[in-house]
């Protein structure tokens, strides 16, 4: 169980046990026999999300937008990232944001500021979106002016790698980053997070010189958890390996344009 949010792992299961057989009480049985009635009180919740993740996946196809969800740890660089997107990509593809935190519209500032259509959901304390938030969101987006002709809508999920990777919020791929000075090792550490997307990106890597990072292990390990993985490296900072991450962007596009991508 999530400790900010309540929100339930995979691994957490509650249970309500219904007991017939005795133990020295004084209340009546019928039988020597135990009975035992488990109920999984998330079911329902990852159901009703799931379901709304679909509705909003369809949303997306019919409006013609490829939808990213970017998951990481605070600090990664994802509103850097986006920032350098946009500038590279500015008057050849159409982009939308959604900026997900649990408090303050500073990141939604910044990306307003390079003038595209954005939108800030505050979660108010829970650690991750969901796709009833997203949905919100969404159709709170489109009426942001240019937000009616999106043909790219990143979703900037909380800052977390455990939460944000248990909910699907309708997003055609998912993207996790690590940044050089977290360390090597979250793959390994945080194994949902790799297994559940699509992309993994190391940023920061101007900083490698100063931090003991090694690339090929960080990478080996999430290729081991998840062998369809794409992996990139690259530094919004200095532009390094920017345009291998900018050709994924228009590659995604161009499928979704021919119909490839569902």
């Amino acid at each position: 169980m999530c400790d900010t949010c309540g929100c339930p792992s995979p691994s957490d299961h509650s249970h309500e046990h219904d007991h017939d057989h005795n133990h020295d009480h004084d209340h009546p049985h019928k039988s020597g026999h135990s009975h035992t009635k488990t109920v999984d009180v998330h079911a329902s919740l990852f159901a009703a999300n799931d379901a709304l993740a679909k509705a909003n996946r369809e949303h997306f196809n019919e409006v013609g937008a490829v939808a990213l969800n970017l998951i990481s740890s605070p600090g990664s660089g994802k509103t850097t990232l986006l920032e350098q997107t946009i500038d590279a990509l500015k008057g050849e593809i159409r982009i939308g944001v959604i900026e997900g935190d649990i408090e303050t519209e500073r990141d939604a500032l910044r990306i307003r500021a390079k003038g595209v259509p954005v939108i800030q959901l505050t979660t108010g304390g829970a650690c991750h979106l969901d796709a009833a938030m997203t949905h919100k969101g969404f159709h709170r987006l489109q009426k942001e002016p240019g937000g009616q002709n999106i043909d790219l809508l990143f979703i900037e999920n909380v800052g977390n790698l455990v939460c944000p990777s248990t909910f699907d919020l309708g997003e055609h791929e998912r993207v996790v980053l690590v940044s050089v000075p977290e360390g090597p090792d979250k793959p390994a550490k945080y194994p949902k997070a790799f297994t559940s997307s699509h992309t993994f990106l190391v940023t920061k890597t101007d900083l490698l010189p100063y931090f003991d990072f090694p690339v090929p292990e960080a990478v080996g390990d999430a290729l081991h958890l998840n062998p369809k993985l794409r992996t990139m490296s690259l530094s919004s900072k200095t532009g390094d390996g920017m345009e291998t991450w900018l050709n994924y962007l228009r590659e995604l596009v161009a499928n979704k344009k021919a119909g490839k991508l569902k």
